[in-house]
């Protein structure tokens, strides 16, 4: 009977360490490969060319490597790049590279689909089929890192999770996938390089203060009133405003570091004084930042674009409470690849 073969990539490198040692080869083969699989990135154990072609083969008869492959690749005429990105069981992501004068950003997707139901998101939509393995996680970043040094001449240089899914809601994959990318084994980029957005749920934001974790925090926040919040993200009746404060509170006690909050301004929907002067409330208890991120549409006539006077409104109540604020222009737009619009349209 035929039986399926595991991804090498689930080993450590101790496990990989021990499975030489028990076919009485030397351990440091197990280094080898870990080598090959992370730093490298090779996606095939004939590209092991260290290794003997017996070993080869022996790792090609008990391992599979389950790599992504970037399926379509799209370029925004403001140099933005989205990569529809298929998983070895067939199902597809999407991943960014979004470039600036000074950096280049990889968001980076933990889910194919949406563990969570906001209503203004196009991935919500598409509800959760399943988390992403670390290493496929990881595939998407090691692309996007080449395509950075390709096309802009330079490596990666931060990793957003604000791609599809919400990363909280897979958390060890997310973390070991950090780990990886993290270690000077695999691409030794600076955790304070990272950032992990979600859309708030306490008990996992918490467990991130518990664990010491040194990246950085995003809330997509988009409302400080509970009913507000409650009717574009229906999952804030579960985990209300009250909590996520609390939970937000904790993390800071534990790690003293600043929070950003991800908000769209929708017209109609809270784009009014005291919307802005809610959401001053709310992050005054700490050091944070408020990137107001301008909407891109999915196809819903509910939300809108708020007025540009609206957001000035915003910029001049959080101002006036010390809180700093970023008006951002979103970026690849007219190939559906900007904040929201994610949902395997390429």
């Amino acid at each position: 009977m035929q039986t399926t073969k595991r991804d090498i990539r689930a080993l450590s490198k101790e496990q990989l360490r021990d499975f030489f040692t028990s076919r009485g080869d030397k351990a440091f083969r197990g280094n080898q490969v870990y080598e090959w699989l992370w730093n490298k990135g090779v996606h095939s154990f004939e590209g092991m060319t260290n290794l003997s072609k017996d070993t080869r083969q022996m790792l090609e008869d008990h391992f599979v490597i389950n790599h992504i492959e970037v399926d379509r690749m799209q370029r925004s005429n403001d140099g933005t790049i989205k990569n529809a990105v298929r998983l070895h069981d067939g199902l597809i992501v999407e991943s960014v590279l979004i470039p600036t004068d000074t950096r280049t950003t990889a968001c980076v997707s933990s889910q194919v689909g949406c563990s969570l139901d906001c209503k203004f998101c196009a991935t919500a939509r598409l509800k959760r089929m399943r988390n992403l393995n670390p290493d496929e996680i990881y595939d998407q970043v090691v692309a996007i890192d080449n395509e950075s040094r390709l096309y802009y001449g330079r490596p990666l240089s931060n990793i957003v999770f604000m791609g599809m899914g919400e990363p909280l809601m897979n958390y060890n994959n997310v973390l070991k996938a950090i780990e990886k990318i993290t270690s000077p084994e695999g691409l030794g980029m600076s955790p304070r390089r990272i950032i992990v957005s979600t859309s708030g749920v306490p008990k996992m934001i918490r467990k991130l203060a518990d664990d010491e974790v040194k990246f950085k925090l995003a809330v997509s926040l988009h409302s400080a009133l509970d009913e507000v919040r409650t009717s574009i993200m229906p999952f804030n009746e579960h985990f209300p405003l009250q909590e996520l404060r609390e939970a937000l509170e904790y993390w800071y006690q534990k790690t003293r570091s600043r929070i950003t909050y991800e908000y769209v301004v929708w017209k109609d929907i809270n784009d009014k004084r005291k919307d802005a002067e809610a959401l001053a409330r709310f992050c005054r208890f700490a050091p944070s930042k408020v990137n107001i991120i301008e909407y891109n549409p999915i196809g819903d006539e509910h939300f809108a674009q708020a007025d540009p006077a609206a957001l000035e409104l915003y910029r001049e109540v959080l101002e006036e409470n010390g809180i700093t604020v970023t008006i951002r222009r979103s970026r690849g737009k007219d190939i559906d690849a900007a904040c929201g619009q994610l949902a395997n349209k390429s």
